[in-house]
């Protein structure tokens, strides 16, 4: 920020009273990542940004190596890779409860070029009133109850490069109020930058047989990425039932993948965004040891797997039920069952559109939260079964162990999956805490 600047904040300070402050942060956030703005004391005797009650810096430092059972299927493609990851998290707040969040994220990556990436997961400035909140930034946002799959989850974009389970999300640019009220709370986001997906380059592994073109992305919005995408969502708690439903209009985040060609007259598969209108619904029922879950939407606008448009609904409903301190120990096991639908079938561009999932998830509630979570994925109709298991494990009071095995079988020609039949995976994580 120059002088000129600060001397026009230092000089309007002066002026503001109680909760006006906070308008003030906000427009600070923007300069964030440059020089702090000069300090200047209000008619309280207060400063503007001193002595916040809440200031802390941790994050982690991430090595990771995957290796791959079988040689790579297509041409140019890596047989193992190694990465790291760097996320550090700065996090301060204020004692009228504003705060601001900055958590950047780098990987680089030995064997993918477009794996080696940066994001902004989070540069977010957040105020709270009496019955309001008001978020501004770079925000995250989760929504969805069910293990296998996470269908209503759709403000961030999917960091698709991270990991095949498709819970990394990018930072999404967003205005978000929410309003409390006894009878819930109602969300209301405007979106006004939109974050494409990438997608893994030829030398990566679990990717398409054909290479994503991103260059040649197309949008069904004349306005592309600034398209103006808004959601707004209810959600309360009932007695014992978790209920949240919403609707979102805009960029669908998820993109359906076109036949193109490439500079070199190369097959390549093209990304469309179209313009959707989605609602959906996540619903949890506690009741004692059971947790029963679904999720659900119903999606007009999008594509389908042949190219035409097909509105749709899917969901994923199941329960899970934990066993307390099994064989009399300080162990919990859950036992979780899941189906997943989706009434496109044979032409959803998704790769479960008639599955079930069973898993089970081990706590050993011990010093080092051991923990592991194995499950399998039988397709009902091609046959097609993958198989998981993730472990994790603290190593001292900073370093954690983390396990994750994937395996595909009988895997169907005609299944979506195909492209990744021989992409069994073993990843081997060692992270350190601050």
């Amino acid at each position: 920020m120059n002088g000129r600047s600060s001397r026009f904040l230092v000089a309007w300070e002066s002026r503001l009273q109680g909760r006006a402050r906070t308008a003030l942060r906000a427009v600070a956030v923007v300069a964030a990542l440059a020089p702090m703005p000069a300090m200047a004391e209000d008619e309280d005797g207060g400063w503007l940004w001193a002595d916040p009650v809440v200031q802390e810096f941790t994050g982690s430092v991430i090595a990771e190596g995957r290796l791959f059972v079988n040689p790579p299927r297509f041409d140019g493609q890596e047989r193992h890779s190694a990465s790291l990851a760097i996320e550090p998290e700065y996090y301060v707040e204020w004692d009228d409860y504003t705060s601001i969040t900055v958590q950047p994220f780098l990987r680089v990556d030995s064997a993918d070029s477009n794996r080696t990436h940066a994001d902004l997961r989070e540069g977010f400035f957040r105020t709270v009133g009496d019955d309001w909140e008001l978020g501004l930034g770079f925000g995250k946002v989760f929504w969805g109850v069910t293990e296998s799959i996470h269908l209503v989850d759709i403000i961030n974009q999917t960091d698709a490069i991270e990991n095949i389970d498709l819970e990394d999300k990018l930072g999404q640019p967003m205005a978000n109020l929410t309003l409390i009220r006894d009878w819930g709370f109602v969300d209301f986001f405007y979106l006004p930058y939109f974050r494409e997906r990438t997608f893994q380059s030829r030398a990566g592994r679990i990717r398409n047989a054909l290479v994503v073109d991103e260059k040649q992305t197309v949008y069904d919005s004349g306005a592309e990425r600034w398209h103006p995408d808004v959601a707004v969502r209810y959600a309360n708690t009932f007695g014992d039932w978790d209920v949240g439903v919403y609707h979102f209009y805009g960029n669908s985040r998820e993109p359906t993948l076109e036949l193109g060609f490439g500079s070199s007259g190369e097959l390549v598969l093209t990304p469309r965004y179209e313009l959707i209108n989605q609602t959906g619904t996540d619903i949890q029922y506690t009741t004692g040891a059971w947790l029963w879950k679904l999720e659900a939407l119903f999606r007009q606008g999008q594509r389908n797997r042949l190219g035409t448009e097909q509105n749709y609904y899917a969901f994923a409903a199941g329960y899970e039920y934990t066993l307390f301190g099994i064989f009399e120990s300080n162990a919990d096991l859950g036992l979780i069952t899941e189906y997943l639908r989706d009434s496109r079938l044979n032409k959803a561009n998704a790769a479960f559109q008639n599955d079930v999932f069973l898993g089970a998830r081990l706590a050993l509630n011990d010093a080092q939260d051991t923990d592991l979570l194995a499950g399998v994925i039988q397709d009902l109709t091609y046959g097609t079964r993958l198989l998981s298991v993730e472990a994790n494990r603290r190593l001292g009071d900073s370093f954690k162990l983390t396990l994750e095995i994937r395996f595909f079988t009988d895997v169907d020609r005609r299944d979506v999956l195909d492209s990744v039949r021989d992409d069994d995976l073993i990843q081997l994580e060692l992270g350190y805490f601050f």
